[in-house]
């Protein structure tokens, strides 16, 4: 199981992943559709794909993920998969009763060329979707992008939804992309200590960190509502977080309803949020209150207090696109040198904003998109680094290369706590620093000479 026969020598690969380091589109279609409130997530394919993607979300979120399947045999393998999507609507309204189905493709029905927009509207011609009842859907092959990209397209169906009145309401639309649960509650906590009122989609606050009462309900109480998913479309302006969890949805409801966009890195440490907060402030028109200059100004507090243990200090990550890029500026700032970047997700764009992101840094970053961790391990073992951070499939580098190892990004099947604790925000980057200083002091404690070993750091 343990990698210690992995060879330092690289050799280029352009055909073989070998432990890479993402999943697949349809893992992020059903995650996003878990944020509309009353969503059940159908999975166009065979049993044995929705079962994988079902068990991936409920060893991270340790929760009960529901979500319906095509059940493709041979025959739907051969002729398509439009009967048994059609006989799906059918039985999930009659047995289920959600307020909407968010369906996604697998790779087998995108390999047959299963036509969702089509088979919707027989549907519809055919009264299989009840009055007051919603289906949207993404295309989410398997074989293409990452769990990054199967996330996107289902928040960019979402604003399908969208239907303009004419009249304002004075909100602004907040796309978090992929973050925990608790992030999102976060980023409202914020907008509402400035007075902003929001609408966030998707939203899984309340759906995958909900509290344990002894009462099952088929859907939780939390995310967005059909209603505030159509009247994104008289907010007076969307923020997105994330170019590939959120930007294309942002950019949709600017070009159909005219609701101008802003999209932002993810607000992990001091930059990242103070961008957040100034973009907050400028959209609504509202000013900062003083609870969140206080906030920013513990950050600023630890992290000059504790700088002399972060001062260059060697980092390998990999992660989403969108979470490393502000992970990156975050450790930058606070003079730790990121010198290993993996992402599983393709786009050259990434590469471009890590390389600007560490420019002027005094060493060379080794940065690679659609890579995956049988290269970060060889990198690491040509220049070792101080702190791994990345899922938990991380753990095994860690071990073998005996390195200090954060778990951060999806998924996290060995811990618990990720989807109650934020990370995002100032309070969030008061905890990423909380636990990176935990792990490189605990080092020192066990590395140090007894002459070293002091009581005060």
């Amino acid at each position: 199981m343990l990698l210690r026969h992995t060879p330092k020598e690289i050799t280029e690969r352009s055909a073989l992943t070998i432990n890479p380091a993402k999943t697949c589109q349809p893992i992020g279609a059903m995650y996003a559709a878990l944020g509309i409130h009353g969503c059940l997530p159908h999975s166009h394919g065979s049993q044995g794909c929705c079962a994988y993607h079902r068990s991936a979300l409920t060893r991270h979120y340790k929760e009960p993920v529901s979500a319906a399947t095509s059940s493709f045999t041979e025959g739907s393998s051969v002729f398509g998969g439009q009967a048994n999507l059609m006989q799906a609507f059918s039985n999930i309204f009659a047995v289920y009763n959600p307020e909407i189905i968010a369906v996604h493709t697998t790779c087998l029905s995108e390999t047959i060329g299963d036509d969702l927009p089509q088979i919707r509207k027989k549907a519809i011609a055919e009264g299989k979707i009840p009055e007051g009842k919603y289906v949207i859907s993404a295309s989410t092959p398997s074989y293409a992008g990452s769990h990054v990209t199967g996330f996107s397209n289902m928040v960019k169906a979402m604003t399908e939804l969208a239907e303009p009145t004419g009249k304002k309401n004075g909100k602004v639309n907040l796309i978090p992309g992929w973050v925990e649960p608790c992030d999102m509650e976060e980023l409202k906590r914020l907008s509402k200590l400035m007075g902003v009122g929001t609408i966030m989609f998707p939203d899984t606050s309340g759906v995958l960190n909900t509290p344990l009462t002894g009462e099952y309900k088929m859907f939780p109480d939390g995310g967005v509502t059909i209603a505030e998913l159509k009247s994104t479309a008289d907010s007076i302006g969307t923020i997105a977080l994330g170019e590939w969890c959120s930007g294309d949805a942002a950019r949709e409801l600017d070009s159909k309803h005219k609701v101008p966009c802003k999209v932002l890195d993810m607000p992990f440490g001091l930059k990242a949020t103070d961008r957040f907060i100034d973009a907050l402030h400028k959209m609504a028109g509202v000013n900062v209150p003083e609870e969140i200059m206080v906030e920013r100004g513990q950050l600023v507090d630890l992290i000059s207090d504790m700088h002399q243990y972060f001062y260059h200090k060697k980092v390998a990550l990999a992660g989403d696109p969108d979470q490393l890029i502000a992970m990156t500026e975050f450790l930058v700032s606070i003079d730790m040198c990121p010198v290993h970047i993996v992402t599983g997700t393709p786009g050259k764009k990434f590469e471009k904003r890590i390389k600007e992101l560490t420019a002027g840094m005094p060493y060379q970053v080794n940065v690679r998109a659609k890579g995956d961790f049988f290269l970060l391990h060889q990198w690491m073992k040509n220049e070792p680094v101080d702190l791994l951070i990345s899922n938990t499939y991380g753990k095994y580098i860690a071990r073998d290369e005996d390195v200090p190892f954060l778990r951060w990004g999806f998924p996290i099947l060995d811990r618990q706590g990720h989807q109650y604790f934020p990370t995002v925000g100032y309070k969030g980057g008061l905890r990423l620093l909380e636990k990176i200083l935990t792990l490189l002091l605990d080092r020192k404690d066990r590395d140090d000479t007894e002459m070293k070993f002091e009581l005060v750091l």
